[in-house]
């Protein structure tokens, strides 16, 4: 179904939960990094017998819990029967050199956040900007959408199959390389991994729908795992082993709760980032140049990764088979994507933003007092979901809500966001991807994207005529966001990007702040009822025609 002045339907913005079923400091970047295991890892380590209670994320649901963000699926109002959206800014990269679609590498510096202040909008914290954020890629998972063919081969072009001409793409899946703000309520019904460090998180999110015959899994395994785009999660570890068994069908308590094994990351951490296809699967490794830790992450079926077998109504089967994940494509550009997310990406970096609002108190999970910081304080209204009292915060103690912020007014939305002072938090730097066989090579250009007409369903936005979608987006008190995030180059390590607002003696170019979107992306389809393709135009995105950003090579040994 073609959105076009999109109406929510049920309650707003219902965000993405975990439910349990059944019950600028810019530092010189010099890094080295580890070789790459050379082992196939022997599956989750044995979990105490309280870990059994079954865990899974439903994204497209309301639930007791923060959200552990899911990717937007193009057509939500057919999935969930209505609208489910979230921000997420993003920096895409796009090269023809063979292995940029299966082989990337990004140097990321941690964040770090000013000393807790209980006083609500005294200081700002990185968790009120982001969720999370992540590192993206393409896989090959032959159980999911578009579920026309059975086969897909690994880090090949051969996959590129158009919407627009044919509905037979070979079924995709997304990695999202999650990083998790520290300082908030803790996982795996909070948000963070620890007070005071950070962590991160494999997602790889398949969608068990056939768009040409309108067929979704069958509800009665929906009931069981949680609807129909599912998520193996595993942490990225020092030993490479998953915490809890990955795969929607067997995940537990365990699998989403950090233990001593989880790699944590200092503030203010130097952190080397590879995605790469191996021997073994699909493998993360995050190299911690601060910490001299390392952790990893193989997505294989001896990790205990899978698919679900799509058998769709009548059926009432409910079964997965060991999988192991692989990169889909060769090379990285808007052809090679996974064609049943709302973005056309591949390899990408992007930012889950628009999920805080301050509130003055809270009842159960709902603001039942005041939005907004003070001095700016309105009535709660129906987006201000996903909230938690000042107690329940691990170190910085402010209450608030982690849905998502439909009225695009909260702490994202305000120019509250890194800009050199001792208040806020340092910026995200991370630097553009380098690939090749000794990571060496940088992507030859730059996109950058912002989701806004995707999200603008409070306004005649009409994502198919390509009219009414706004930026900044509109208030739901009908007036221009005060503010929306753009992102920066800096000179460390010869360039790196940041996100936010300038930071005066950090910013080099800001590209015309949020004018650097663009305007409507033309030519992605979409596959429909009869295999019919609709072009739909989800994000604001200028594609510039160089690298905007050229990574410096780590020195040798990397």
């Amino acid at each position: 179904m073609a959105r076009s002045a999109r109406t929510k339907l049920g309650s707003p913005g219902l965000p993405r939960v975990l439910a349990v079923l059944g019950a600028a400091a810019g530092l010189a970047l010099s890094l080295s990094f580890p070789a790459q295991a050379s082992t196939v890892q022997s599956g989750p380590r044995a979990q105490a017998p309280a870990a059994s209670t079954h865990l899974t994320v439903r994204c497209g649901t309301e639930a007791p819990a923060p959200p552990i963000q899911c990717p937007d699926v193009y057509d939500p109002e057919t999935t969930y029967g209505h609208y489910v959206g979230h921000d997420e800014p993003g920096v895409w990269d796009y090269s023809s050199v063979p292995g940029s679609g299966n082989r990337a590498r990004w140097t990321l510096h941690v964040p770090t956040d000013p000393p807790p202040n209980p006083v609500p909008g005294a200081a700002s914290y990185s968790f009120e900007q982001h969720i999370a954020f992540w590192f993206g890629m393409s896989l090959c998972a032959t159980q999911s959408y578009p579920e026309q063919t059975s086969t897909c081969k690994p880090d090949s072009d051969s996959n590129i199959v158009d919407p627009k001409v044919s509905p037979d793409h070979p079924g995709s899946a997304y990695l999202e390389l999650q990083f998790y703000p520290p300082g908030y309520t803790l996982m795996p019904s909070g948000i963070s991994c620890s007070a005071t460090k950070w962590c991160a998180a494999v997602n790889i999110w398949s969608f068990y729908q056939n768009p040409v015959t309108g067929q979704n899994l069958n509800t009665a395994c929906q009931s069981q795992v949680g609807g129909v785009e599912l998520d193996n999660y595993a942490f990225v570890t020092l030993d490479g082993k998953p915490t809890g068994p990955p795969d929607p069908l067997h995940s537990t308590e365990a699998s989403f709760t950090p233990d001593s094994d989880v790699l944590f990351m200092n503030q203010g951490d130097t952190v080397g980032v590879t995605v790469q296809d191996s021997h073994a699967g699909l493998h993360i490794g995050l190299s911690d140049q601060t910490s001299h830790q390392t952790g990893t992450m193989t997505a294989s079926a001896a990790n205990g990764f899978a698919q679900m077998n799509f058998a769709p109504d009548p059926s009432t089967q409910c079964t997965s088979t060991p999988y192991t994940f692989r990169p889909e494509y060769s090379t990285s550009s808007i052809q090679t994507r996974t064609t049943w997310t709302a973005f056309p990406y591949n390899v990408a970096w992007s930012d889950e933003t628009g999920h805080f609002q301050l509130c003055s108190q809270v009842t159960g999970r709902h603001c039942t007092g005041l939005e907004g910081l003070p001095g700016h304080q309105e009535p709660a209204d129906e987006d201000d979901t996903g909230c938690s009292a000042p107690s329940q915060a691990s170190l910085d103690k402010v209450g608030g809500c982690t849905g998502e912020n439909d009225g695009f007014d909260g702490t994202s939305y305000q120019d509250d966001w890194p800009n050199g002072q001792p208040s806020r938090p340092t910026p995200i730097e991370f630097s553009g991807p380098l690939t090749g066989a000794h990571f060496t090579v940088n992507y030859q250009r730059t996109a950058l994207a912002a989701p806004m007409p995707f999200n603008e369903h409070n306004q005649p936005c009409d994502t198919v005529a390509r009219t009414g979608c706004t930026n900044p987006p509109i208030t739901d008190d009908g007036t221009p966001a005060a503010f929306y995030p753009y992102f920066y180059t800096t000179r460390i390590n010869g360039c790196t990007w940041g996100e936010g607002t300038d930071v005066p003696g950090l910013t080099v170019r800001d590209f015309g702040k949020t004018q650097q979107y663009g305007t409507y992306v033309r030519g992605v389809y979409y596959t429909g009822l009869n295999g019919t393709a609709t072009e739909e135009s989800n994000v604001f995105m200028r594609t510039y025609p160089d690298n905007l950003c050229r990574a410096r090579p780590a020195p040798s040994g990397g």
